[in-house]
């Protein structure tokens, strides 16, 4: 059902299912089988989560797992009620994303294109590409060959739930693009990677997440960046928070990043409380009559 009703991606999958699969091995300590639990059962298991120290979001994640499967046994007639609806829905903190600054981007981006040959030019693409629209790592890796035309302005994006975003390209990614497409027309690929942007000899036939993610950790170094502080989610949040600091607001950011719900979004406005101040400065009315005091004065 989450896959052919709705669109879940293989990652969501396979965290429900791992998600289910420990429930289950909790339950059969119980001796209770996984479609006939109670409400008391429930609450045994979250408890064992919150006694071995699970993270919050972790937690959360896994509850929502059991709600989606309830919910779907009562749909389908296997049980008469919902065993999770009476739990309580515990709210992980909500922590800023690490950002990097908009010198550190341009020395990475610099870092990306020292690299020798064609291991350079790929990399400058991955990382013009990654900080010039924000995409997630597994949208950029999965990217068909065919995605960025000669002059295009806009890329077209396949996200979450196969949903599609257009999002805007400038020329510095484009031209990387452009440089590594040439790289590959040069050395025509056979098999499952001709289909990609970024080929490998992986099972799935383009550059893993993994691939690309020691890729930026070695751009990092080169850089002389922490690596530890640097990957592929810090660069989509330098991208959103760089906008927003110039200007950007938030439904167009929202479109950009592929975000459902617009309070993911606003995350980014506590890291730039400088633009906030200003935006009261500029446009309180109190603010401005404060001002015109002082002037006057």
């Amino acid at each position: 059902m989450m896959a052919a009703e709705r669109g879940a991606s293989r990652n969501t999958l396979s965290a429900y299912r791992s998600d289910l699969v420990d429930f289950a091995r909790f339950l059969s300590r119980r001796g209770v089988a996984l479609e006939a639990v109670s409400g008391e059962d429930l609450r045994a298991y979250l408890h064992t989560l919150y006694m071995a120290g699970l993270a919050p979001r972790t937690a959360v994640r896994r509850l929502s797992a059991l709600r989606q499967f309830y919910l779907f046994l009562v749909r389908e007639g296997v049980r008469a009620d919902d065993p999770t609806e009476l739990l309580d829905r515990p709210r992980p903190a909500r922590s800023l994303p690490k950002v990097l600054g908009e010198s550190e981007v341009a020395a990475l981006l610099a870092a990306a294109r020292s690299l020798p040959g064609e291991e350079g030019l790929r990399a400058s693409a991955m990382l013009e590409l990654l900080y010039a629209t924000g995409m997630r790592v597994s949208e950029l890796v999965t990217l068909p060959r065919g995605a960025i035309r000669p002059g295009a302005e806009a890329i077209l994006i396949r996200g979450k739930g196969s949903k599609e975003r257009l999002v805007p390209i400038g020329a510095a990614a484009r031209l990387a693009v452009e440089a590594w497409l040439a790289r590959l027309a040069s050395r025509p690929i056979r098999g499952p990677g001709e289909r990609y942007l970024f080929p490998s000899r992986s099972r799935a036939g383009h550059l893993t997440r993994q691939g690309f993610a020691l890729l930026l950790k070695e751009v990092a170094l080169a850089a002389g960046l922490d690596p530890a502080q640097v990957s592929p989610h810090v660069l989509r949040h330098a991208f959103a928070s760089h906008l927003l600091a110039r200007g950007a607001d938030l439904r167009s950011l929202q479109t950009m990043l592929g975000h459902a719900d617009i309070a993911t979004t606003e995350i980014y406005t506590h890291l730039d409380v400088g633009r906030l101040e200003r935006a009261v400065a500029e446009h309180h009315p109190l603010a401005r009559r404060g001002a015109q005091s002082s002037r006057s004065g």
